[in-house]
């Protein structure tokens, strides 16, 4: 007998989602307790305890680092999607205080009181926020109900750790890290706070609409357009959807000009460790992986306090030379964008896995490569809508992006040739760019897996153990948020219509550019050992990061190249 295909849905999921669009169609203040039934049944993988009577702290931990710290003394919380929206329903947020978060890019207002502002770039971000809010109150007062009896000011962590539940032979420390992790290095004094003041936030939703999303994506892109333009005429272009900093460290030359002063540094200041990995890299004549850790450092030596501003300009000097025009949050909206001409890179200062043969011919290419720092969900969707609707010709289209992944370990890296999206139920078949062979060379530590299906969620939260299961079983094995929306875009950059719903779509037959998808595994969410919740990618990550980035460079080029000489 045939097996049943997977669910592609899950009731308790299902009805969430209803539970708060429903609710948030209304014209008012929405208490969270209204959403907190529907969630506490939802049986999230992400929050598996959260029906115990036990603080669940990794979930906690999880909600609170994609929140800001000032958190603590919200009390409402209004989504919008433009500057305007929210002054039209009497919040000048341009006037208020620009927060931020430590584990999602979000633009974000404070008024200094009580009421936060949070920017909706789509739907995917209030798929997104609503349950992190949600488990973030939930936990909060679980929390506060365990340690109300407690005496802060005397109390070991030992007799925190018991009063929270933590199983004694864990230990204190590691039982509580990600409670302090979650509530910053002030802990204790805002674990006082969470004991003296119960959570009842409200939530408010000033407008959804699509077309007001498609509105936001097409500001953004204006704010891009001068710098594509700026040659005074229409040209091809490769869009990249990677982040800020990779492509622009492997070609934008300033490592490789710094490299002395930046090791100097390392072992000066020693940040997160790493002089320790730089030096057995070194050791073992493994310069990829030296350089990466180069990379990695150089957030922290253009901050050292005693370099003031000038390290911060000495990159954006670089960066300009070898063609490199940065875009910070353009139209207001968070995703950052770099726009680089292939003409102006200086074959000497990239970084020499990238330098493929004939980098020099390079110099004679109108082509640009935009890159954006790859937004949430569906804002993928409109991000590349828009830009597709304003440039004369897309020659390629690289997505490299964060992913669970149910087989494989955190750290690897995912090639997937098959997407199923549950925004429009559509399977997407297409031929990768990409295979083991072209990114594995550039990793030591991590696997590469290629001929992977994947599947685009709503949510980290909007999943449960049975709903993962079904899909599983049916061959999928990455999950992440932003490659569906990204195939439904690119559909539509050649159909006469909209992008279908509930089909099997052939991409091969529907675009004539080049597609490739790279995905590293930041969780594994069938694992105990390492998890999202647990565990910081941070420094374990640059080695996949990299290796995908040296993948589309490298892929950018030779397509650049090959096309020049077909044209000579």
């Amino acid at each position: 007998m045939d097996r049943q295909a997977p669910r592609t849905s899950s009731d308790e999921i299902d009805l969430y989602i209803r539970t708060y669009y429903s609710l948030l169609r209304s014209s008012g203040d929405v208490r969270v307790r209204a959403f907190e039934e529907a969630h506490l049944y939802s049986r999230s993988s992400l929050h598996a305890g959260a029906l115990s009577p036990v603080p669940d702290l990794a979930a906690f931990a999880y909600s609170a680092a994609r929140l800001p710290e000032q958190m603590i003394n919200v009390n409402r919380v209004v989504l919008g999607q433009s500057l305007g929206q929210f002054e039209k329903n009497g919040l000048p947020v341009g006037e208020w205080e620009t927060v931020k978060t430590r584990g999602r890019r979000r633009p974000l207002r404070w008024d200094g009181a009580q009421t936060l502002a949070m920017f909706v770039a789509s739907a995917s971000d209030i798929d997104d926020l609503v349950p992190i809010v949600t488990a973030y109150q939930i936990e909060w007062n679980k929390l506060r109900a365990c340690i109300e009896p407690v005496d802060l000011a005397t109390a070991s962590d030992e007799d925190l750790a018991a009063w929270m539940g933590i199983d004694a032979a864990q230990g204190a420390a590691a039982g509580l890290a990600p409670l302090t992790a979650a509530l910053g290095p002030d802990w204790k004094a805002t674990l006082g706070h969470i004991q003296r003041h119960e959570c009842d936030l409200t939530l408010r939703l000033l407008d959804g609409s699509f077309r007001e999303y498609q509105r936001s994506a097409q500001t953004w892109w204006r704010a891009i357009e001068p710098h594509y333009r700026s040659g005074g005429h229409e040209r091809p272009i490769y869009f990249v959807s990677s982040n800020s900093h990779s492509l622009a460290n492997l070609c934008g030359g300033y490592v490789t000009r710094r490299k002395d002063a930046i090791v100097e540094m390392v072992h000066r200041t020693n940040p997160e460790g790493v002089a320790a990995h730089y030096d057995r890299a070194m050791a073992a004549g493994d310069i990829g992986a030296a350089t990466n850790i180069l990379y990695y450092a150089l957030r922290a030596y253009i901050h050292e306090p005693a370099a003031g501003q000038s390290r911060i300009d000495e990159v954006r000097a670089c960066d300009a030379d070898s063609g490199f025009h940065s875009i910070a949050s353009p139209g207001r909206i968070d995703v950052d964008a770099q726009v680089i001409e292939l003409a102006r890179l200086v074959p000497e200062l990239l970084d020499e896995r990238v330098r493929v043969p004939g980098i020099e011919k390079l110099r004679q290419s109108e082509a640009l490569v935009v890159n954006i720092d790859y937004p949430l969900g569906m804002a993928a969707y409109h991000h590349l809508a828009a830009i597709a609707g304003g440039v004369h010709e897309i020659l390629g289209v690289y997505i490299m992006g964060k992913a669970a992944t149910l087989n494989g370990r955190v750290g690897d890296v995912m090639i997937a040739k098959v997407v199923h999206d549950v925004h429009s139920a559509n399977t997407y078949l297409f031929k990768n760019a990409f295979s083991t062979a072209q990114v594995q060379p550039y990793m030591r530590h991590g696997t590469v897996l290629d001929n992977q299906k994947a599947l685009t969620v709503r949510s980290a939260f909007l999943q449960n153990r049975e709903y993962m299961d079904g899909f599983y079983r049916d061959g999928y094995t990455v999950m992440e948020m932003e490659a569906g929306p990204y195939l439904s875009a690119v559909y539509e950059t050649r159909a006469p219509q909209r992008h279908p719903r509930d089909e099997i779509v052939n991409l091969g037959d529907a675009v004539d550019f080049e597609l490739g998808l790279l995905h590293y595994a930041s969780d594994t969410p069938y694992s105990r050992r390492q998890s999202l919740l647990s565990k910081s990618l941070s420094f374990f990550g640059v080695e996949s990061t990299y290796a995908c980035a040296c993948a589309i460079a490298r892929r950018i080029f030779s397509r650049e190249i090959e096309r020049l000489g077909a044209q000579s």
